[in-house]
């Protein structure tokens, strides 16, 4: 009697999923505080924002290495179309990180240069979030594809749907950063966050609206697992969350509640998510090869499998006692408390 096989996809598609959802909300908010640096009226100010992240800032980059490595292990027929049609965001994502890595530890040791580091240091965070929207729309459009290899052009991922999830997802992260620093500073500077959150808001509402009509006209796949019967009753407590939770969001931007508006925006991107994820679902290449077609050899995931589930909880441990331990308000004159 053959042994039965087990199925290693769902647990890498779980694995997958997490890293990129871990990785959207922990260096998303820290993007996003990177993005509202440059509007911080004054050198205390700028100060303040950047300590707000300094503990924790270089930590929440490890999922977006686990994404990598686990689209690499798990699906490397998706890794092999897809990383060759995003090249070039990619490469300049990676740039800007390095760039705005550097620039968050110049400006404390370079005074001289200060400005030109500040500037730096918010411009490599915009143009990173920039490149990884352009990746995620062209991403959600699909790619040209001959047999098992991309066959389109270096300069494919630039579309204006591309350019305008790029936009979207500045907006989005700023909204994270905005409630991230409401949580982590006080006074003055927590209603300067409050009131670029509402901009960011007004951002990310429109980008959502913008995108929900785009993409099921776009594509008319999307279109029938959205609004034909009976998946749009089974669908519709989707938008009916997101809608909820976007009042939410605004009246907390608009309130006192500190936690309330980094949690709500938190909140409307996990729905985005799960609303790419319901769209493309089960595909990994968008339009071409499901999760399924595009995995590795099972027991290539079965070896994988095991390291990898036992780094992950030492990866959650370290990262969660980071954020305890570096808990409540950063002050100027004492720190964290």
């Amino acid at each position: 009697m053959t042994p039965l096989a087990l199925d290693f996809v769902p647990l890498w598609t779980l694995i997958l999923g997490l890293g990129v959802c871990f990785y959207v909300v922990l260096d998303g908010f820290d993007l996003g505080v990177g993005i509202l640096f440059g509007f911080a009226p004054d050198t205390d100010s700028r100060n303040m924002v950047m300590n707000s992240i300094a503990p924790i800032w270089d930590g929440n980059e490890t999922w977006l290495v686990l994404g990598g490595l686990a689209l690499l292990a798990a699906f490397p027929l998706a890794f092999a179309i897809i990383i060759p049609a995003v090249y070039f965001p990619i490469l300049v994502m990676l740039l800007a990180l390095v760039f705005r890595g550097v620039a968050f530890e110049f400006r404390f040791r370079d005074a001289a240069h200060k400005t030109f580091w500040d500037h730096g240091f918010a411009w490599g965070s915009t143009i990173a979030t920039f490149a990884q929207g352009l990746v995620l729309g062209a991403f959600i459009q699909g790619f040209e594809v001959d047999g098992r290899h991309f066959a389109g052009s270096s300069w494919d991922f630039l579309t204006p749907f591309s350019i305008l999830t790029g936009l979207a997802l500045i907006a989005g992260y700023g909204l994270l950063g905005a409630g991230w620093l409401i949580l982590k500073t006080e006074g003055a500077l927590q209603d300067w966050a409050r009131r670029l959150g509402k901009w960011c808001f007004v951002g990310v509402l429109a980008a959502v609206a913008i995108v929900s009509i785009w993409t099921p006209v776009m594509d008319a796949d999307i279109a029938a697992r959205w609004f034909t019967w009976p998946n749009i009753l089974y669908l519709a407590p989707v938008p009916i969350v997101t809608a909820l939770l976007a009042l939410v969001e605004w009246r907390a931007l608009n309130g006192k509640a500190e936690a309330l508006p980094f949690v709500a925006a938190i909140g409307l991107f996990l729905l985005s998510y799960l609303g790419i994820a319901i769209s493309l679902w089960p595909m990994i290449v968008p339009h071409r090869y499901t999760l399924w077609e595009a995995a590795s050899a099972d027991n290539t995931q079965a070896f994988l499998a095991v390291g990898t589930l036992f780094l992950l909880p030492v990866i959650l441990m370290y990262t969660g006692w980071s954020y305890w331990v570096f808990r409540g308000k950063v002050r100027a004159d004492i720190g964290y408390h």
